[in-house]
């Protein structure tokens, strides 16, 4: 249960100010009597490619020799981890879209980020307006709507689901960063490394496995940059159905002599639900000049938890 919640979670904070914003700036318009105020759907690729999962990559026989055993296993998971950004911070304008079920929205925005410190996405209405901004922090989670002036703040200590499964500030970091991680540690040493296994997958891939009580961790890894294509978490439970968190890493650019994905492709199934993600970066910068803080006055009101679950499951 608390693997679901979690889970369920993960997906709801990437795709919560999503909603609040959106929702905000269909009302900022149709006070303003706007035409152009609604949020333009998202045209989602329907692509094979797109819609692939980790969990259905079967292992194959090949003829190139595959990174089972111990010396090229250990080589390999260095490579790929070694492929890791070694810049401090990551900007860029961005372009959002979400999907849950048929609505689908689409902003603009950007995103900064800064090493072990904070991941932040800032949605823009209209062009120039924020109207809303999702900030990760290694305490909390802080939720903005502009718009409205309110906001949610969440520590990580007072989110049970989070303690237990062992997802903090650093497992979101990786994901967002396109690295290798292990839950509850803030770096991979060369040690923890071998608690990873390796596989073959299709067309010369290479599938990188980590269990972890009820929840499977799996990443997509090309064998010949060791670069990682895709993330997968998947809690299986056969009675109340499975949870899976699919997130798609393409169009790499190099950063620092570094590549990294241009395009985030972010998918969350639930046994009634399905949420798609997808950030488009514009071009790759190291921006440093910006506040790493989020700050808000009094006018804005505390949002409490449910109005956000509630939000969202009405979609």
């Amino acid at each position: 249960m608390r693997a679901q919640r979690f889970l369920k979670l993960t997906a709801l904070v990437v795709t919560a100010v999503m909603v609040t914003s959106c929702s905000s700036i269909r009302n900022l318009g149709d006070k303003a009597r706007k035409s152009h105020a609604g949020v333009k759907s998202a045209k989602t690729e329907k692509s094979a490619k797109t819609e692939k999962t980790v969990e259905t990559v079967e292992t194959v026989e090949t003829n190139t020799p595959l990174p089972t055993d111990t010396l090229k296993k250990d080589v390999f998971l260095q490579q790929v981890n070694d492929n890791a950004q070694t810049t401090r911070f990551i900007t860029s304008k961005v372009k959002f879209s979400v999907e849950v079920g048929n609505r689908q929205m689409t902003l603009t925005g950007s995103l900064k980020m800064k090493r072990d410190d904070v991941i932040r996405l800032q949605l823009m209405a209209f062009g120039f307006v924020e109207a809303g901004r999702l900030e990760f922090t290694k305490d909390y989670v802080l939720i903005v709507d502009r718009i409205n002036k309110q906001y949610l703040k969440v520590p990580y200590a007072q989110l049970e689901f989070f303690r237990h499964s062992g997802v903090d500030f650093y497992m979101l970091q990786s994901l967002f960063w396109n690295e290798l991680f292990q839950p509850g540690e803030t770096r991979l040493t060369d040690r923890k490394l071998k608690k990873f296994t390796t596989d073959a997958g299709v067309d010369n891939d290479v599938i990188i496995s980590y269990e972890n009580d009820v929840l499977s961790y799996r990443w997509l890894t090309e064998r010949e940059t060791a670069r990682i294509k895709m993330a997968n978490v998947l809690y299986a439970n056969h009675l109340r159905g499975n949870y899976q968190l699919n997130w798609d890493y393409e169009e790499f650019k190099a950063n620092n002599r570094k590549m990294f994905p241009m395009t985030h492709k972010v998918q969350f199934n639930t046994p009634d639900k399905e949420v798609k993600f997808e950030m488009v970066l514009n071009y790759l910068g190291n921006d440093e000049d910006w506040e790493p803080r989020t700050t808000l006055s009094g006018k804005y009101r505390q949002m409490p938890v449910d109005e956000i679950l509630r939000r969202f499951m009405s979609l």
